[in-house]
This record gives structure tokens, sequence and C-alpha cells, in this order.
């Protein structure tokens, strides 16, 4: 997509995207150094992370059109949970003596006030004022998702194999309003369950005009991943592809309740009463707690070593005597068949962090079962992270051995980690695409 066509999205979701939207982002090993919560992103890393919002609410605050005059929040790896990537509690300071002598105070007048409006209004008095809750005006709701189908009256005719654009012919005739789901070709892979992280191609049509819809497909565009049921995206996406196998083709006819809503979406022509046609190639879906496979090509002797645990934390075993690296090494345990990562891509991993010194592990996204997601070059991880993963492949299992000036430095974020540490990662690349 251009920069100004919002991909399919919406709010962020926790993961990933909080998973995966609150811009105070949760990190491997916890927050990175600094005083503020939001993550300040460039336009030239957001320009794949835009967007589209679910029916009845705004933009994602990744999405929607942007300009390139001002940085932007990027929300959309962040966890609903209130602990750092590490699990330490951000708990709020005590409100101290002076603030339960404050609370008394006003509780007092309250209890006042409260016994002079009784004793003005008892009596029924025409002066006494309306309830502004029971006169405001009901807030409107967004309409119900219809119940999904396989069939319907009139569907478009669509041609073409997976993984490249489709053709899609619009019929003639009107669509009946129905949220329809048709499998046109099933894949081999496994099924897409809730909150598998999945990603997809797609081409898009408006029923109603006729006019393409930016895919991904589109020059300088990517697949589009998310966690599938997480109400992230609108549900033509988000609930379309449950319970599809990976590799299938899916048909998906969305009336406005499914896409946009009585809203629409006006910076992509898309009309209040507009009916979208998707065509949904499913690339790859993979459980929250799932790990990468292939052989492993062990470390050299001046690397720490490591230990497979499967799904849980990997074993990793120091060096004995060596000194602090000064820069960044990599080594690829296990080679992935997918295409490289692009700096502003969102990946999707599952880590071990370690000390260097004595191997002692820290943090681990495995000991959690939730797989953990992020923008490469995007500045919401450590600086090791977004070096060393640029250009390794999709489906490789990466050792990080990272100096502290591209970790923490002298400000880490718990006390697991002493102040000018040098750590290392092993890192699962489970995907990537645009998020």
């Amino acid at each position: 997509m251009t920069e100004k066509a919002p991909n399919p999205g919406g709010p962020g979701t926790a993961a990933n995207d909080g998973p995966a939207g609150d811009p105070a982002a949760s990190r491997p090993g916890g927050p990175l150094p600094g005083d503020g919560e939001s993550i300040v992103v460039p336009p030239s890393i957001l320009k794949q992370q835009a967007g589209w919002a679910k029916p009845g609410e705004g933009s994602r605050p990744a999405g929607g059109t942007k300009t390139d005059e001002a940085p932007q929040i990027f929300a959309s790896s962040v966890r609903k949970g209130d602990t750092s990537e590490a699990g330490y509690d951000e708990n709020p300071p005590g409100v101290g003596r002076l603030g339960v002598i404050l609370g008394s105070v006003l509780a007092f007048l309250l209890v006042g006030s409260a016994i002079t409006l009784y004793m003005v209004n008892k009596d029924g008095s025409s002066d006494a004022k309306p309830d502004a809750a029971k006169t405001a005006a009901p807030t409107p709701t967004a309409d119900p998702v219809p119940p999904i189908k396989d069939s319907a009256k009139v569907l478009p005719t669509v041609t073409g194999d997976f993984g490249k654009k489709a053709d899609i012919q619009v019929p003639s005739d009107a669509p009946d309003g129905s949220f329809v789901v048709k499998v046109l070709s099933e894949g081999s892979g496994p099924k897409v369950d809730k909150k598998s992280w999945t990603s997809v191609d797609y081409t898009a049509k408006n029923w109603n005009t006729g006019k393409d819809i930016p895919s991904s497909f589109d020059k300088d565009q990517k697949q589009q991943i998310f966690q599938a049921g997480s109400d992230a995206l609108i549900p033509a996406l988000d609930q379309a592809v449950l319970g599809k196998k990976a590799g299938s083709r899916v048909l998906v006819v969305a009336p406005p309740a499914a896409a946009f809503g009585s809203q629409g979406k006006p910076d992509m022509s898309i009309g209040p009463k507009d009916n979208l046609i998707f065509v949904i190639d499913i690339r790859n879906t993979n459980a929250p707690d799932a790990v990468v496979s292939g052989t492993v090509t062990p470390p050299p002797a001046d690397f720490p070593q490591v230990k497979d645990n499967g799904k849980k934390p990997a074993e990793i075993t120091p060096v004995a005597g060596a000194a602090d690296p000064t820069e960044l090494k990599t080594h690829v345990l296990i080679k992935g068949t997918g295409p490289a990562v692009e700096k502003g891509e969102k990946v999707v991993v599952q880590y071990t962090g370690a000390l260097f010194k004595d191997g002692k592990v820290f943090d681990s996204s495995l000991g959690k079962g939730q797989a953990f997601s992020f923008p490469v070059g995007g500045g919401q991880v450590i600086q090791g992270w977004d070096q060393g993963l640029a250009g390794q492949t999709v489906g490789s299992r990466v050792e990080l051995v990272i100096p502290a000036a591209l970790a923490y430095a002298d400000k880490p974020p718990s006390a697991d980690i002493p102040p000018n540490s040098a750590l290392v990662f092993v890192i699962d690349i489970l995907d990537a695409g645009q998020g």
C-alpha cells in the first residue's frame, strides 16, 4: 500500500498490539532506559504500521491516513498486563499521611454538601435541576456483526492462484447483506486458532462501487500479520480466518457491520452502506507458544553454548573467563527458509535472555507461553535486537551476544540485570509482515 492507504488493522493488540494499545509497551528484559513511557517512532518506520479501525472505533494509534510532518505514537506491540517483559510490577507510590488528611477533609465536605442538597430538594422544589445522566442522549452503538454463512444468493467470481493477486468479478446484482466466508481452496497447514499469530495476503474490492481497495500485493506492501480472533482488526479479517487452514484461499463478503460500520471509511472512499469483498490467502499461523524447528548448527567455541528445551526457556552456558563483548555478535543456530526481515517490519518472536557472565536467565517469552511482537528498527527494543534481527530469515533461531552499550548500559530495568551487563539472547523468528 501507499503511505495514505491503510492496511486492514485496528487497535493495537497485546501480545501485538496490547494484544496485541497503550504506548507503554512491555519489552524483553523490561522497559528501555528513559523517563517517558510513550514510544516515538519516525514516520518512515510507521509507513508500514498503519491500520484499519474496527466498527465503532477511531483509527488505531498507528493507523489511518498519515503525513510525514511529525512522528507518531506506535503501540502495536503492547501487552495488556501491567508488568514488564521480565515480569516486574510497576506499582504506584502510596498516598502518604498528607493524602489521608486531605481525603478525610474532602469526605467531610462532600457529606455536608449532600445534606444541604437533600434539605433544598426534599419538598419537591421546582428549582431542582434534572439529572443529567437521565436526560442525556443515549450513546450510539455499532450494528451487531451478522452470523457467518458459507454461501449467499449472489457471490463474486474469483480467479487466480494462491499467493498471487486475485481477479475479483463483482456481480451486477446487489448483495443480500450476508456475512459470507467461503473456502475457495483448502490448504494443508495447521488450523488458525483464536490468538494464533496469523499472516495473510489479501485482495479487496468495494462491491457497491466496483473499485479496488489497496491490497497486500500492491507495490511496497507486505502480508498482514495479527493475532486472529483478538478483535484487533475488522471482523472481515479477524473472524474470517478462524478455523481455516494455513495455505487456504478464502472469499469474504462483508456487509458494513463486518467491515467499517455505519461510519464507513471516507479516506478510502468506503461509504457507510458499502459491502466489501476480500480474497484472503492464509500464509502462516503460529500458536502463542510456538517455536521454530530445524537442523541446529552449534555456536563457535567463543560463543555461549545453547541447549534447546523445546517450549521452555533455553539453557545458556557462558564461556568461562571470557571478557565482555565490545561489539554485537550473531550466530544462526537454525537457518529459516522464509523471507529476510526488513527494517520496519513487524516480527513475532520467542526469546530467552541471559547474563553473559554467568548464563543466568532473567527473562523469557517461553516462560509466559506468549510470543512477543515489535517492529524491527522501531526503537521499541534494545539496539542489539534492532541491529541483530534485521536481515535474518523467518523461521530462524538466532543467538545474539550483545555488549552493554547496545543493551541497557547503566540503566537496567530490574535488579536481575546488573548495570553495564553484556547479555545473551536466543531468539526464534516465527513470522514477519505488516502489522
